[in-house]
This record gives C-alpha cells, structure tokens and sequence, in this order.
C-alpha cells in the first residue's frame, strides 16, 4: 500500500537542537509552538522520517551528477559541494527528533519506538559519514549544552551503524512491553508494521557491511550476505514515501515544473542511457530496456534514437549528435507522487549478487558465478522492472541480460544495480568502492574539459557546510579535507 506524507506534521513542532552554533537559539519562539518535550512519539516520527528522506534528496542533487544519472543544463554542473541541505535536514531536524523518541521510549518502555529511532539514526548518519567522511554524532544532539560538538571518525560511525541496527533488531524482536507502537499517521513509511522495519534493519546491515569491502575484504561480503538473509523479501518491504498532490515529489518540482517556469533544471545523463539503448550493452532482440521510457522523455521527435547528456558535453550526446532526454514528466520518480526510496528489495537482491560474487572469489575482471549469484541478478533485475510497472519478459531473455552464471561477470550485476537505483545516492559509494572503474562501470569516464576545472579528478566527498565551519571552527579545520580526498573506507 502506498504511504502518504503529510506535511501538515512539521508544523506542529519547532526544534531546539543543532550541532552547529548558538545563532539557531537566538530566534523568537510563536506562541503556542509545542516543543520536543511536549509532543508525543507518533508526532515526532512522521517529520523524522520525512527529513531523512529530504536529506537523501539533496545529496542526491549533487551527487546525481558525480554518477553521471543526470547533467545540468547544457551537460555541466560537476564541481564541489558542502551539500548544506542534507546536513541542516540531518542535525537540525532529524537527529535532534530521533534522540528525543528514544528518550521517551525509554521512559515508556516501548521498544517499536526506540528500533524504528534507531534505524533512522542509522540512516542518517550514514549518509552523513559516506558524504563528509569524519562527522558529529554522539555530541551532535546536546544542542545549547554542547554548541562545537566533535567529530568522530569514519571507523567508530561505522561501528555505531552497525551497533544501532543490531540494538534495533533486537528491541523489534523482543516484546514490545509497552504496548506503544507508532501508528500510520506517524509512521509514514510502513504504517506500522514492525516486521517491515525489522527487514529494513537486516537490509541497512548488509548495505553498511559491503560498503567496507576495502576495508575486510571477503569478511565484508561475507557479513552481508549473513544480514540480507534476513533482509527485505519482496517489493513490498521496500523503504520509501509516497508523495501526492498536496506535497509534491521535489524531483517533479525540479525537473519537471521547473523547465515549464524557465527554471534551472537537469537533464538525464549518457552514462544511464547508454546502459539502457543498447549502446554499452548492444541488444539483439530488443530494442532499449523497458525502464527507460520510464525515466526519460525525449525531447523532439518522438521516433528519434535516446541520446543522453554527456557530462561536460555542452548539449552532446556519446555518439556527437545533440542530445535529447529530459526526465519524464510522469516518470516513476519523476511525477507529482513519485516515491522516494531509501533502499529497496532489487538493492538487496543486488547486494546479494555481488556478496555471493565476492565470496565464490569473483574479481573486477573475472567471468563466471556461482548459481545464487546469478539468480539474486536476475531477481534485483525482475524486482525493480516489477516496482516500475514494465513488462521485463523479452528484456530477462535478452543475451545481453540473460547472460548464464558461467558468464556473469561483476559489471553486469553493478550496471543493473545502477540503473534500479536511479536517483539513489547509494551509487556515488559504490562508484567510489571500485575507484569508478570503467572495468565495473562500463563506459564511465571523467567529466568532459575538467581539465579547466579547480580539481580535475573524481571527486569523492563533500565539503563542510560554511555554517558549520563558522560557528565550529575547530573541529571542522581539524577534519577538513580536499574533495578529491578519498573517505576512510576507500582507501
């Protein structure tokens, strides 16, 4: 069932926490505002979850184009960010929120609440560390008692992701002795079903597991195929909020609204399209993949070939013709109601391919899988044609697709696994965990003319907030590096 957001819930409260300064506090409070004391679990969790999500949108904004999804107008727009908004969404209003749930839990001895609070701070500050590396987290919630919180290593948040999910799974597992349990108008993502966020907690724990195979090598794979089998069964599970037309989808507004207005806008990139025309993988008895319609428009004749932006490719497409792909404008994730997804059933049957292709010895260059490698490809690629709504039957009998377990190798498990993420800011870690290899990657390369550009190399995180680096000097000089500078885990 789909879920609704309701925005009229983040009027009900205004936050008094935030890891950056003591400017936040100095504001006139309206009369009658409830303040975090004052409101209950259930009013707290629906704006909780709805500013994860938010954060994951602008970090996506920028890091859309470091995975070539999409270019900016013309095909630039490739460059450093501080990615302000995901930070504001993530310490000023998520985290602050989610602390406070878990209070009360405590008080209440309701463990639903406090693993639902846990998962989500899991989801936080984890796309907080992929992005900036080294972050506050245990001071990051003490608002006016700590206004220059610390920042904590990339290993020990990784260790607390990891701790949260399995307190959470256990607190989801037990009894609830409360009784208290969130209810739809709070729980805006799964209505309350707790078996849903406890196969989301499993999901996460396989995530951040493979995330850290430069790091444990094997015994990352390994780990995260011990948590995904318990992880996410069906499309069903997957992690996401609907929008409608009262709380528009912010990539409709973007991509699609903007461009009627004159605004500034995106355009789908080459990189994607080029994996799904037939042009990085030639289809012999297909014409494209039947996803791509989904995504894209184009913008012309309608019997034109796709041809998306190349990055820097001022207007051009791969093949030097001028290109033509705009985002759908009743797209899956593009229209009015689209959703937005956190993780999904195809990631975890894509997780799952490539764990099991690691652990049967699988390299960058080597052919050949084990059977449940090459059956958890092909059920990340049915699961994720299923959500959109497509007819996948002549695309998972293509040759290019079909390819049998003797001939899979890992750039057809990452290239399926990149086009079902669209729009998933999880891509820009796994480009980063194989070094964007065009061995993984097919066809991937640097951004046209960056040579001309400040730092001409992938870049590979974001850059602190100016806010933060103002009114927490210290720690943000003590932990700032070059945005070409590789992340703990990728080194």
């Amino acid at each position: 069932m789909k879920t609704y957001i309701k925005i009229t819930l983040l009027s009900v409260f205004t936050l008094w926490f935030s890891s950056c300064g003591e400017d936040y506090f100095d504001v006139n409070t309206p009369s009658g505002t409830a303040t975090l004391d004052q409101l209950q679990m259930n009013d707290l969790l629906g704006p909780a979850i709805y500013h994860t999500v938010l954060a994951q949108y602008y970090a996506e904004f920028i890091f859309g184009n470091y995975t070539q999804y999409f270019t900016g107008q013309g095909g630039t727009a490739y460059g450093p960010t501080t990615l302000a908004s995901t930070w504001s969404n993530t310490y000023l209003y998520a985290l602050p929120s989610l602390q406070k749930i878990i209070e009360k839990a405590e008080t209440e001895n309701s463990t639903d609440f406090s693993g639902i609070a846990k998962i989500l701070i899991a989801i936080n500050i984890g796309l907080a560390t992929d992005s900036y590396d080294a972050i506050p987290y245990a001071e990051a919630s003490l608002g006016s008692e700590d206004l220059s919180p610390s920042f904590q290593s990339q290993e020990d948040i990784y260790a607390a992701i990891n701790t949260l999910l399995d307190e959470a799974i256990a607190d989801i597992s037990g009894d609830n002795p409360s009784g208290i349990s969130p209810t739809s108008t709070g729980d805006i993502a799964y209505k309350g079903n707790m078996d849903k966020w406890l196969r989301a907690a499993y999901t996460l724990k396989a995530r951040y597991a493979l995330h850290l195979t430069e790091v444990d090598g094997v015994a990352a794979a390994q780990a995260a195929l011990s948590a995904i089998a318990n992880g996410f069964t069906s499309n069903a599970d997957d992690l996401q909020i609907f929008f409608d037309e009262r709380n528009i989808n912010p990539w409709h507004s973007r991509q699609v609204l903007a461009p009627n207005t004159g605004n500034v806008h995106d355009k789908v990139g080459d990189q994607l399209v080029s994996y799904m025309n037939g042009t990085s993988y030639p289809f012999s008895t297909i014409d494209i993949d039947p996803r791509l319609p989904i995504y894209a428009d184009i913008d012309g004749d309608p019997g034109d070939p796709y041809r998306g932006y190349v990055t820097g490719g001022e207007g051009l497409s791969s093949d030097g013709e001028a290109a033509n792909t705009d985002f759908a404008d009743d797209g899956y994730y593009s229209s009015v109601g689209s959703p937005m997804v956190i993780i999904s059933y195809a990631e975890a049957e894509f997780i799952r391919a490539e764990a099991q292709f690691l652990v049967d010895g699988g390299s960058t260059s080597s052919t050949g899988a084990s059977a449940t490698a090459y059956d958890a490809y092909l059920a990340g690629i049915a699961a994720n044609i299923a959500k959109l709504g497509a007819d996948g039957t002549a695309y998972l009998a293509e040759p290019a697709i079909a390819v049998g377990a003797e001939s899979l190798q890992l750039h057809h498990i990452m290239k399926e696994k990149y086009i079902a993420n669209f729009l998933n800011p999880e891509t820009f870690v796994d480009m980063r965990r194989y070094d964007f290899s065009d061995e993984v990657f097919l066809d991937l390369a640097l951004p046209l003319q960056i040579e001309l550009s400040e730092f001409p190399d992938w870049l590979v995180r974001a850059q602190y907030p100016g806010t933060e680096e103002t009114r927490n000097p210290e720690n943000v000089n003590a932990n700032k590096k070059s945005p070409i500078e590789p992340v703990w885990w990728d080194r």
